[in-house]
């Protein structure tokens, strides 16, 4: 009897958006736990500037060593991607081209623009090659905080209030747009729109200080030029996983996990997300009709905003008794220490079947219009 082909899985990360070294070690996570028997993985670089390369399948070349975060090496051999339904791939050593071959399904592990927010889903779609995650338009617009908050409110989903900056706004009305802010009241937190993994983002204490929000509102135009303000929720912060049904009904979700941030840290940035001592409960120490409410309201953005294999749906517990959906994230943090694998695990569903579900699901998934 002739040995069954292993499906053929291209592993992409890195990328050009600011989140590029958290993606690396997303992906060097999951490749440690991809089952090598069932899955011939093919790991694919994108370094900052843009170019494919052909990576090692070394999980240890995508790991945080001594506090000091991995990224993508552009030297590898480069990779072209042919617009083909058998999704070919070619590998240039030098000038010579060496045909590497077709793959079944893509495995996108990207953070930020031009990773999660619909361009690369797009090139997927115009090579009909099934990939893991959600399509284009909710990819788009759950990285966009600005279209996403508004979808929420179109569909009735309870988020706090917040005041869109975009760029024609702050260079030729910057005003108007600090009074809105000062409306907030309070305490505000400042974001670039498009942008995860809390980069860019400033705590300011008074929305109603126009010179702290300014600055902060700079800080975050460094990132992207549209910006988002968000008046602070006070209460407490937590996440729920959700993922696409492996037989067509309605999305699974996890219990929810609260987020504990560590000692001398003010909220939750990127440094204490990564590199510090803060702390999930699983399952979080709430009244049962506020899970049940939390747990409701994560399948229903999921399903809102059209997303499909996984999302990690971000909320607050405010100290008013209500619940808050803060974001939604297409491809949250996937590292074993990462919130989302660990609230699946608490459900039964270890790491590597966690990712041989996401591949499967897309697997299942015929390509073309959803």
């Amino acid at each position: 009897m002739a040995e069954q082909r292993k499906i053929r899985v291209a592993v992409i990360f890195g990328g050009r958006s600011p989140e590029h070294e958290i993606s690396c070690v997303t992906a060097g996570g999951v490749i440690s736990a991809i089952d090598t028997d069932r899955y011939e993985v093919v790991p694919i670089g994108i370094a900052r500037d843009g170019s494919w390369v052909l990576y090692s399948a070394d999980p240890a070349q995508l790991a945080i060593v001594d506090g000091r975060l991995p990224e993508v090496d552009s030297s590898g051999p480069e990779l072209a991607v042919a617009f083909s339904g058998g999704s070919d791939l070619l590998v240039y050593d030098g000038d010579t081209p060496r045909r590497l071959g077709g793959i079944d399904v893509v495995l996108p592990l990207l953070h930020g623009p031009l990773g999660e927010d619909g361009t690369i889903q797009g090139l997927f779609e115009m090579m009909d090659a099934r990939y893991v995650g959600a399509g284009v338009f909710a990819s788009a617009a759950s990285m966009d905080k600005v279209f996403m908050k508004a979808l929420f409110t179109g569909y009735g989903i309870p988020t706090g209030r917040y005041v869109a900056v975009p760029d024609r706004a702050w260079r030729g009305e910057r005003k108007r747009v600090l009074d809105d802010i000062a409306e907030l009241g309070g305490t505000v937190f400042v974001k670039p729109a498009r942008g995860g993994s809390s980069v860019g983002i400033s705590k300011v204490p008074d929305a109603a200080d126009a010179e702290a929000v300014t600055a902060a509102v700079d800080e975050a135009r460094r990132h992207d030029p549209k910006v988002i303000v968000e008046a602070a929720v006070s209460g407490r912060e937590v996440e729920c996983g959700v993922l696409e049904s492996a037989d067509g009904g309605a999305p699974d979700v996890s219990q929810p996990a609260e987020i504990h941030v560590a000692d001398g840290y003010d909220f939750y940035d990127f440094e204490a997300k990564y590199l510090s001592t803060s702390s999930l409960t699983i399952p979080a120490g709430l009244p049962a009709e506020v899970v049940a409410e939390i747990r409701r309201e994560a399948a229903r953005t999921f399903e809102a905003l059209g997303c499909e294999g996984l999302a990690r749906v971000d909320f607050f517990y405010g100290d008013d008794g209500r619940v808050y959906v803060n974001e939604i994230n297409t491809m949250p943090g996937f590292t074993p220490s990462s919130a989302f694998p660990q609230m699946w695990a608490e459900a039964g569903l270890e790491y590597s079947a966690l990712v041989d579900r996401m591949i499967r699901t897309a697997l299942d998934r015929e390509p073309g219009l959803r």
